[in-house]
């Protein structure tokens, strides 16, 4: 008798591999926005922190343009996406959701091709919406890119990135 667990779920063994949909690629969005957004909370209050520890007396909550707040929360949002998906493929929306981010051959995504990849996901987010009319369930981030978003529950790594060309 074997021991050996399966990490695919066995109602999900059909869609390992296929091309995700809007609805988990929405879901894993909105889970990697908030954790950005949780983490910019936190380093805003780490930033009070010091302050405070640096002049108790006088101390005032900081108050930065919007425009601040939202240049560093897009910094952060690129570098996040683009980290994650050049490492693993997935981050953590991805991983909850059973996703992985690959090129057109299955490949790791090359880290210039991810850095593009964020920086167009996060300037252009309605491009999402292009798998609703797309045949093969690209965005138009991954066809700009040559990625696609793939189920994928197996916790294997990924190959590394070569310099083929991607499909």
């Amino acid at each position: 008798m074997s021991t050996h667990v399966d990490p695919i779920p066995h109602e999900a063994r059909p869609y390992q591999g296929r091309r995700a949909g809007l609805i988990t690629r929405t879901v894993a969005a909105a889970i990697d926005l908030g954790l950005v957004i949780i983490a910019m909370g936190v380093g805003y209050l780490g930033i009070c922190a010091f302050l405070f520890l640096l002049n108790p007396r006088n101390f005032t909550f900081p108050t930065p343009s919007l425009s601040l707040v939202s240049a560093i929360g897009y910094a952060a949002f690129v570098l996040y996406l683009a980290v994650n998906w050049m490492g693993t493929g997935r981050t953590y929306g991805n991983h909850i959701m059973g996703l992985r981010v690959v090129r057109g051959d299955g490949g790791r995504v090359h880290p210039l091709a991810a850095f593009a990849r964020a920086v167009l996901y996060a300037i252009l987010p309605i491009g999402l919406f292009w798998v609703l009319v797309s045949g093969q369930n690209r965005s138009l981030q991954d066809l700009l890119v040559r990625t696609s978003v793939i189920y994928d529950w197996d916790m294997r790594p990924l190959p590394p990135s070569s310099g083929r060309t991607q499909t």
